[in-house]
């Protein structure tokens, strides 16, 4: 299974250039400041959902500009 997480030097930058912190993305989002923090962190994975709102929020950056995908299969 295939997992896509954020990248998340990507994301401080473009989160930076907009002035905005990484609660304000949360806010912009409609998610907590705890779980954008997991996203950043890589405990958690993005859904399709909140992937298309984070693309949405730092057009034109593209989702491989954003996201990195991994392959989900243990050893």
């Amino acid at each position: 299974m295939l997992k896509v997480r954020l990248n998340c030097d990507a994301v401080q930058l473009a989160t930076v250039r907009r002035n905005m912190s990484q609660n304000m993305l949360a806010m912009r989002i409609g998610i907590s400041s705890g779980y954008i923090s997991q996203l950043m962190c890589g405990t958690r994975y993005a859904s399709p959902k909140v992937r298309q709102k984070i693309l949405d929020i730092f057009t034109p950056l593209t989702f491989d500009d954003l996201f990195i995908i991994e392959d989900g299969k243990d050893g």
